[in-house]
């Protein structure tokens, strides 16, 4: 099969090809971005924008924009806290929400953001402490290794510190944060605008979004006061001027075997798919039970909606022939690499072979780890806590390198709060899911399966639901703290039926995390690393490691890009195109503060733009500066053709799409008159 060159050069992992990369702070290549570009950046503009970037750890970026600790990010991120404080009476999601004044702005319970404060290299300390080791034990050897760095590095509550595994385990970096679990809401528009288009504009250009929200974080009784924020540019970005985003993106696969990427295509994502569009139309329906359901369920909904199209999008990526022949042809450039040379080849030649082996094993047992261990079963925010609550009494009494990962002394701070977390639970919504999950639970595994029958038992998924959510106590944070005050005991004790459930699935849970630990986890990690040297080997440190929710940079210019039909998509949209494309019906109506404040607008200030920087999820929030350092953009989403960047980088057609500085100037200016932040914001004229 012919494939085009635009996607093989774009494809093979050398890195000054393209503005490709999710680059480390600590390896930025400086080169590569001089040569192509003819711009320096020096440590102290890398510093500053590095302090500048934030983490918020539900899962997206942000930057702090002012002296007074104010975060910029998106309404998407910040969804979670508009549904959190909405009431029957205030719909904050719908209605958006403006601080008039520092004590207006409200708490978002149980958010938690991070700033990065160091990057060490840790890798001789934890290969020194696996060395030696068979491969089903390296896996639990590493984890002891890097529970303990971590507490030793985590002096206080407000420290957090992360073992981070890189180009596949072949590095390990500690990453050292600053923890910040006061954080307020000061603005977000209304949804109607923030998510203008709804589902049909998702992942697509042009676009019209005002997708941001203005966090504030605290500390102690003021506001707080930070040194590195990021200016406000007076311009925005023009077209073909270079961009960069600095942001936390998820996870990529661009370092996946073939093996792995034909799991993903085949068994994987259409697994997720399935599941998801099971839960879209369990939710959709759940909704028309009235206006209070839909409120109360209206983010679960809108992120199954999101997380069903990009996965749709990733696996039309992996099903496109040239595409995926792409991804072949990088790993046998690798293999022919390694295969030159008969040292390489008895060092790194097998590890293909050990990762389908791996792969293999990991069949007989997958069904079980992700209905029992992984959660699928029990979708339920209460059985969550109940869950949290029965390990944490199991965890905490142990020696830090014996614990589950999750109970880290870093992670401890993190999980108190999540434990006091006063947001409201919703019975309905409770029931509807964990009855959903349950169904599947024995749908899945099969009605004999030995913990089917224990978790069911002679009960229907519903009225186990039913009486699990009706009869539970963990609603009340008083109860909740208690149980994690009390530990072991005052678990075994309790009768309440969402900790019994959590307790009688337990030890099976246990036992199928271990297996993929032994069989799967352990094994795969030794080969990936045996590759990872292998591209060490083979292209030296001018590769970036596949994305790990760690803070990462990346350089692009801001442009447009060409159909394969042949239509030119150009680079910006702007205010004008809003209104013209409102049809006065969801998804495509605007809120009546727009409607009602056309004529005080510029309608020709920029909107949305696209640029070709590299970019995944979780870098939602992210900003995006000039070479001056300066905020010109916020990034909110990416192309469709980006939703195959998970697995590799199409310079051509590969766009992030994001909010113009000016937009966001303008419509808080005009419309939403919000002159309090603006103040803070607001470039000098």
């Amino acid at each position: 099969m012919k494939i085009g060159a635009a996607v093989l050069v774009a494809l093979l992992p050398l890195a000054a090809q393209a503005d490709e990369g999710m680059w480390t702070y600590d390896n930025f290549p400086k080169a590569a971005l001089k040569e192509k570009h003819g711009v320096t950046v020096d440590d102290a503009w890398l510093e500053h924008l590095r302090l500048s970037s934030v983490r918020l750890v539900e899962g997206c970026s942000g930057s702090f924009v002012s002296a007074a600790g104010l975060v910029l990010t998106n309404f998407h991120c910040a969804q979670t806290c508009l549904a959190q404080i909405s009431t029957a009476q205030k719909d904050y999601q719908t209605e958006g929400f403006l601080a008039d004044t520092l004590a207006d702005e409200v708490t978002c319970p149980g958010f938690e953001i991070n700033q990065l404060l160091s990057i060490a290299d840790v890798s001789a300390r934890v290969e020194k402490a696996v060395a030696g080791r068979p491969a089903r034990e390296r896996a639990e050897a590493e984890k002891a290794e890097d529970l303990r760095i971590e507490a030793e590095c985590a002096s206080s509550a407000d420290v957090r510190c992360d073992v981070v595994s890189l180009y596949g385990g072949a590095r390990h970096h500690l990453y050292k944060y600053r923890r910040f679990q006061d954080v307020r809401l000061a603005f977000a528009p209304e949804m109607a605008i923030a998510f203008f288009g709804g589902d049909p504009d998702n992942f697509n250009f042009p676009r019209y979004n005002l997708d941001m929200a203005l966090l504030r974080v605290w500390n102690g009784a003021q506001p707080l006061a930070t040194e590195h924020y990021l200016r406000w540019s007076a311009t925005g970005p023009k077209e073909n001027e270079l961009t960069f985003i600095s942001g936390h993106p998820g996870s990529t696969r661009r370092q996946f075997t073939v093996a792995q990427l034909e799991q993903q295509r085949d068994v994987q994502i259409p697994d997720s798919l399935l599941r998801q569009a099971e839960q879209r139309g369990l939710l959709t329906e759940y909704q028309r039970r009235g206006v209070e359901p839909q409120r109360h369920s209206m983010d679960i909904l809108l992120t199954i909606e999101n997380s069903y199209k990009a996965n749709l999008g990733a696996h039309h990526a992996l099903a496109d022939p040239a595409f995926f022949a792409g991804l072949v042809a990088r790993e046998k450039k690798l293999r022919r690499l390694v295969g030159a040379k008969p040292e390489s080849q008895k060092a790194y030649g097998g590890a293909w072979d050990g990762i389908t082996a791996a792969l293999t094993r990991l069949r007989g047992f997958r069904d079980e780890y992700y209905q029992i261990e992984a959660g699928r079963a029990f979708s339920s925010e209460l059985f969550g806590i109940a869950r949290l609550l029965v390990r944490a009494a199991a965890e905490r009494p142990k020696p830090v390198a014996e614990r589950l990962r999750e109970f880290s002394e870093s992670a401890i701070p993190g999980l108190e709060q999540a434990v006091a977390n006063p947001a409201p639970l919703y019975d309905e919504l409770e029931i509807a899911l964990l009855t959903f999950s349950l169904t599947k639970l024995r749908e899945v595994l099969g009605t004999d399966h030995p913990v089917v029958k224990k978790v069911l038992g002679a009960e229907s998924p519903e009225d186990l639901a039913s009486r699990a959510v009706k009869g539970t106590k963990l609603h009340d944070v008083a109860v909740r703290k208690a149980l994690w005050e009390g530990g072991p005991k005052a678990i075994e004790a309790s009768d309440d039926p969402m900790i019994v459930l959590a307790r009688r699935v337990d030890p099976d849970a246990r036992a199928v995390r271990r297996r993929l630990e032994d069989e799967y986890e352990g094994p795969l990690e030794v080969e990936t690393q045996k590759l990872a040297r292998a591209r060490f080997a083979a292209y030296g440190a001018s590769t970036y490691p596949d994305a790990t929710f760690t803070l990462r940079l990346n350089y692009g210019t801001v442009r447009g890009w060409t159909e394969p039909g042949g239509q030119v998509i150009p680079p910006f949209t702007d205010l004008r195109g809003t209104y013209d494309r409102a049809t006065g019906r969801a998804p495509y109506a605007l809120p009546g503060s727009w409607l009602g404040r056309k004529a005080d607008l510029d309608l020709d200030t920029p909107f949305n733009f696209a640029s070709d920087n590299d970019s995944v999820g979780g870098n939602s929030g992210s900003p995006i500066v000039n070479i001056q350092g300066e905020l010109v953009g916020l990034a909110f989403d990416g192309n469709i053709h980006s939703l195959g960047g998970d697995f590799g980088f199409d310079e051509a057609k590969n766009r992030a799409v994001s909010i113009h500085s000016a937009a966001i100037l303008e419509a808080m200016d005009k419309v939403y008159r919000a002159h309090r932040l603006l103040k803070e914001i607001r470039p000098p004229r």
